[in-house]
């Protein structure tokens, strides 16, 4: 059963693809959008991951635009965080 993952970090950044792209960044989750939802300034992409887990981004209008985001593409969500939150019930 895939776990939802809530993702807390700060800094994300959402890329088309990365061909022979090396990052700072470790933690690369690559995955597929599944819906983009355009707001006056900000849209919201949900990405399924290979596992069946979703990772929701928040990124400027401008910035889905121009990556052209649509359902079914190959997207990887980089996470650059000096912090990242940890809850417990």
């Amino acid at each position: 059963m895939a776990v939802p993952i809530n993702q807390l970090a700060r800094a994300t950044t959402l890329v088309a693809n990365l061909p022979d792209m090396r990052l700072s960044a470790r933690n690369q989750l690559a995955g597929v959008v599944e819906s983009v939802e355009h707001g006056a300034v900000m849209s919201t992409v949900v990405i399924r991951l290979a596992g069946g887990q979703e990772v929701v981004a928040a990124i400027t209008r401008d910035s889905a635009e121009s990556l052209e985001l649509a359902q079914g593409d190959a997207v990887t969500a980089v996470v650059k965080a000096t912090e990242v939150m940890v809850g417990k019930d």
